[in-house]
Formats: structure tokens, C-alpha cells, sequence
């Protein structure tokens, strides 16, 4: 099982998304970064876990062990799971206080994702990040 944040950092994504010189390719990197998701079981999605604000659905389960956020996702799309993998490679793993200081602008801009995502989204990408950033601030 692929543990984003942990086997999948943030700084590999960017490297092997470096590689590809077409966004054609990226795309399908990036969906296929969501296939290693680990499975989210089914109990899970409900109205509590979903992120709002995004076109597709999606939701969003964090734990808390020895210190460390850990986040579950999955969404009804290929590349929004894709995305969440994104996000995961930069959260999971991580001390609350080193999740809010995670720059994820700078981020998303060395990936050069965020101008390849339609508004909506871009919308959602925005309002996976704020679900973790406020789990995060409310520890």
C-alpha cells in the first residue's frame, strides 16, 4: 500500500512530473498517482468526511498518530483522486505545525498545475488544502 507523504514525498512528484515533457502525460501521471490511494472504505464516505467547495466528491478522513496527521481520501473522479495524491505527498506524515507550514503555493507553482486546472478544479484543489490546513490549526 502507497502511503502518500511517506513512500510518495511532494519533492518526487515534482521531480517526476519534471520528466514529462507534455501536460498529456502529466495528467496521466497524476491519475495515475490516484490509483495508489489506498482503498477508502465505504462507511467512510459520508456527509461528515466530504470536502466541500469541489466539483467532484470528495472526502477527506484525518488520525492523529504520535503526533502526526495522517489523511484518507478518495473521490467519485480519476484525476481529482489524482489531485488528492498531490495534496497527500505534502501533507501526510507530518506535525500540525509542519502542515501549516507547508507553502503550498510554491508548490502547486513547481509543479506549474495550478494554470492546467479548470476554475472548478482549481476550486477544489483550494478547498482540499483548507480542510487540512483547518484540521491541522484545530490541534
Amino acid at each position: 500500500m502507497t502511503q502518500f507523504g511517506i513512500d510518495v514525498t511532494a519533492e518526487d512528484i515534482v521531480e517526476t512530473l519534471g520528466f514529462f515533457d507534455s501536460w498529456e502525460d502529466r495528467y496521466k501521471y497524476i491519475i495515475d498517482l490516484g490509483k495508489e490511494l489506498p482503498e477508502m472504505a465505504e462507511s467512510l464516505r459520508t456527509d461528515e468526511y466530504i470536502v466541500r467547495g469541489c466539483q467532484s466528491q470528495v472526502w477527506l478522513v484525518s488520525d492523529v498518530r504520535d503526533g502526526k496527521l495522517f489523511f484518507q481520501a478518495d473521490s467519485d473522479a480519476f484525476i481529482v483522486k489524482g489531485l488528492l495524491a498531490v495534496v497527500l505527498a505534502a501533507y501526510n506524515g507530518k506535525s500540525p505545525a509542519d502542515v501549516l507550514a507547508v507553502d503550498v503555493d510554491a508548490y502547486f507553482t513547481s509543479l506549474d498545475l495550478v494554470q492546467h486546472l479548470s476554475s472548478t478544479r482549481g476550486n477544489g484543489l483550494k478547498a482540499m488544502v483548507k480542510r487540512i490546513q483547518e484540521t491541522a490549526a484545530s490541534l
